[in-house]
């Protein structure tokens, strides 16, 4: 393994390796070992996509040697100690990534291998938080609605709120509790509640392996529709009782890339692609990376804009910088990179400590090598350090202080560098991030960001499949599709797929993502196509095609779609004949299995009528299309004015979901369906459904607004919305309208006035303002306004340099050339 990971080894490779063998065989770890090679290995060899690593196992150059990993733990500084140390007595922690599809038959691999008496999935247990507490209260004592959910928001969202934590002085539901008799009688009865058992399931990764049939150690049951064998103990207490605990986790983006590989066909092998491709950097920090693992929420987008990625490094830091304690730190690590801000280090042993992320702390490891070489800790106390900076244990980290201090004085550090170092360690309690998984979920992103980058059509047609079951993120994705220049086509029984496909350098419509058609339906079509050509006619197509897995209903969404128009009728024609042709199909069928085919002749031509030429409005068309396919295919009606919705909005639809509950945002789209209600009061009120390009939501319009705008809530209108948004504990997210604002389209900017003061601007600026506008090539002229020492002087870029006056452009150059740079 070692020979086939490192073409020049070194004497410290061979050292480091030594050393991790014999840990492990001390520890007796060797079968643990064994056993994860050997069930990554069956996986490797049955084509099952399996991650490069995750969590601290990454530190290990045995795994990395064994291909249990596939990052390089000497190049980025991964540590072993921070996976496994000779002072650990608890089993290691190796979770592994596998491709959803093929999650369970590595774990059917594992119990025929081991035994089916001896694996298991594992319980997990439901408890019942505050807010659901509080809710389940209300709902029992018979409290209206709006009541009991005035109060449960008072509780904070997010994990470990509790009523008593909520129940402190200054607290809002404190408030409430205190002044309202009906919050005191629903938060007395939930308390009670909070934290009770409300359901079990089978746990979405843990797996036990025992040496001896499980009845041994632990009660077993059956459940799900499988009848799974699962433990009726807890993760917890499976890992008490001695018995050997793995995390079987199914990733969605493994199954896209080995999708998007098998679409290519050209045999990629991800451990050998090189990590210094200047294409995938240069995509990045451009900030495109809708559909790159990690990557494409739009504030990550934004930080890969700030932090220009040049080198794998940056990837991990980023993906350790965006989180709520850390991401304070982007723009200086932004600016450092790019030489805007100086990097200085207190103490000059940090630099080789801290130096691949510019004098800035982000890991945990980082914190385990101060401790290391600043105050002599030993690998095993490092990682006591790591642990209590980790899991926030503040006896153990207070335990340590001294022991820091004073080793670091041995060291020759002076004492106020040694208290920053301790201040430091202390504030990274709250954002510190384990490297060793920063670099696996790296590596996955960056190979996501390389097919998007080499293989556009081929990526996005994978990644489309994959969320065909979430409605809302194919038209996020579709879209995306547009802003990179990528058609997709609606379906095409003579040319689609089951699943998105690529046709000559576009994207082609999977047949089995048509509403009322599925996979069946899709697999009987394609079977028909391939044995007998293409389609001609709706009538050949219900001749050919069984109608027990084609039925009328899923005809009738084929023809709605468009996946029909191949044929070369209309789809109103299609729809006026559906009835006929349905039944020319079945006795074509009957016939067929009687062995009568020779009877038809002159009676077929008599029973396929001419189809109608007539054919739906446009605007029909695409409602059609929308009903079927839950998007728009092949015009979006918001297409030519989505650049002025974006200047007039502050968040796309298919972010919404993805913003804090309670966040007042402005969103713009069509209103495609409403629904008007009645309150308990009889006042009026409506749903409506709003979309963009990217995705839709719900929006809930009550009363108080509706009396304003009921003009405007109507369907096909085009609105501007500001609104709350709602989580609803079911998941669901939904915004609540505060205002209600008619969409007023305005030309497009025919120029564009950019002002620079010559007299002070950096070199190449101008080149610079050259390069981004051709990332944003459209039809709007560029005027260049320079402040000289002569006078103000105003110059037109050439022809071959006009814009899109887009949003992200003026953003951009307001970063480049500063605020008042555009004019």
């Amino acid at each position: 393994g070692l020979q086939k990971r490192y073409e020049h080894q070194t004497p410290e490779l061979h050292e480091r390796l030594k050393f991790e063998l014999k840990t492990i065989r001390e520890l007796g770890f060797t079968d643990y070992f064994l056993i994860v090679w050997d069930f990554i290995a069956f996986a490797k060899r049955n084509g099952i996509q399996v991650g490069p690593g995750r969590g601290s196992a990454a530190g290990s150059l045995v795994a990395y040697c064994l291909e249990i990993t596939d990052i390089d733990p000497i190049k980025y500084d991964l540590l072993f100690e921070r996976f496994l140390n000779p002072g650990r007595k608890s089993m290691p922690d190796m979770d592994i990534d596998f491709a959803v599809d093929g999650r369970d038959r590595v774990i059917n691999y594992v119990a025929e291998k081991y035994g089916r008496d001896r694996v298991a999935q594992i319980i997990t247990f439901s408890t019942m938080a505050a807010r659901a507490a509080v809710r389940d209260a209300g709902r029992v004592l018979e409290i209206p609605y709006g009541v009991v959910d005035k109060i449960a928001k008072a509780i904070p969202e997010g994990p470990g709120q509790t009523l008593d934590a909520c129940l402190k002085p200054g607290q809002e539901l404190k408030t409430q509790y205190d002044a309202d008799p009906v919050a005191r009688e629903i938060v007395d009865l939930a308390k009670p509640l909070e934290g009770l058992v409300r359901a079990d399931s089978i746990h979405a990764a843990g797996v036990v392996i025992g040496d001896r049939p499980l009845t041994e150690y632990v009660p077993l049951q059956q459940k799900g529709a499988d009848q799974e064998v699962v433990t009726q103990f807890h993760g917890g207490d499976v890992e008490a009782l001695g018995l050997l605990k793995m995390d079987f986790l199914g990733l969605r983006n493994l199954d896209v890339l080995e999708r998007a590989k098998d679409l290519v066909g050209n045999g990629i092998e991800w451990s050998k692609l090189p990590l210094d491709d200047k294409k995938i950097y240069a995509m990045l920090a451009k900030g495109d990376a809708s559909g790159v693992f990690q990557f494409e929420s739009s504030g990550m987008r934004e930080a890969l804009k700030q932090v220009k990625p040049t080198v794998f490094e940056d990837l991990i830091a980023l993906v350790a910088l965006y989180r709520p304690g850390p991401m304070q730190y982007i723009p200086s690590y932004a600016k450092r990179k790019n030489g805007l801000e100086p990097v200085s280090y207190i103490d000059p042993r940090l630099k080789a400590i801290t130096g691949t992320t510019y004098g800035i702390s982000l890991y945990q490891e980082q914190y385990m090598e101060i401790a290391k070489q600043l105050a002599g800790f030993s690998p095993a106390e490092a990682d006591d350090l790591r642990k209590a900076i980790g899991k926030k244990i503040h006896k153990l980290m207070a335990s340590l202080k001294d022991k820091f201090l004073e080793g670091c004085a041995n060291s020759g550090t002076t004492t106020q560098v040694a208290n920053q170092l301790w201040k430091d360690i202390e504030a990274s309690q709250d954002y510190s991030f384990n490297k060793s998984h920063a670099a696996c979920y790296a590596l996955i992103a960056y190979r996501t960001a390389y097919m998007k980058a080499h293989h556009p059509q081929e990526y996005m047609a994978a990644l489309i499949s994959s969320v065909m079951s979430t409605k809302d993120r194919v038209p996020f994705y579709v879209n995306a599709c547009d802003e990179m220049g990528i058609e997709v086509l609606p379906p095409d029984v003579n040319t689609s797929q089951l699943d998105f496909a690529v046709v000559e350098g576009k994207i082609r419509f999977g047949l089995s993502a048509v509403k009322n058609v599925g996979g069946p339906a899709a697999r009987a079509i394609i079977r028909a196509r391939e044995e007998a050509g293409p389609f001609t006619s709706i009538w050949e197509f219900c001749e050919r095609v069984d109608p027990q897995a084609s039925n009328k209903r899923a005809l009738e969404s084929l023809v709605k779609c468009g996946a029909l128009d191949s044929t070369g009728a209309t789809r109103k024609g299609m729809l006026d004949a559906l009835e006929a042709a349905l039944s020319h199909g079945q006795r074509a069928q009957f016939d067929k299995i009687r062995g009568q085919s020779s009877l038809f002749g002159e009676e077929e031509k008599l029973d396929t009528v001419p189809i109608s030429s007539e054919e739906f409005e446009k605007n029909e068309l695409l409602r059609l299309e929308k009903d079927t396919l839950g998007l728009y295919v092949s015009e979006h009606p918001l297409h030519a004015i989505r650049d002025q919705l974006r200047r007039k909005t502050d968040c796309a639809m298919a972010d919404v979901e993805r913003r804090r509950d309670g966040e007042v945002v402005t969103v713009g789209g069509i209103v495609s369906a409403i629904k008007h209600l009645t309150t308990k009061k009889g006042e009026p009120m409506v749903f409506m459904r709003l979309d963009d390009v990217t995705g839709g939501a719900e929006v809930v319009v009550f009363n108080s607004v509706y009396a304003q705008s009921r003009e405007l809530c109507t369907v096909d209108r085009i609105l501007i919305i500001k609104g709350r948004v709602d989580h609803k504990q079911e998941g669901e997210t939904k915004l609540l309208a505060m205002e209600v604002s008619p969409f007023e389209a305005v030309a497009e900017r025919k120029e564009v006035t950019i002002k620079i003061d010559a007299r002070i601007a950096r070199a190449g600026v101008v080149r610079d303002l050259a390069l981004l506008v051709r990332d944003f090539p459209g039809e709007s002229r560029v005027n260049l306004l320079l402040e000289t020492s002569e006078g103000p002087r105003q110059y037109v870029l050439g022809p071959q340099y006009k814009v899109k006056p887009v949003p992200d452009f003026f953003a951009e150059a307001k970063a480049l050339l500063g605020e008042a740079a555009v004019v």
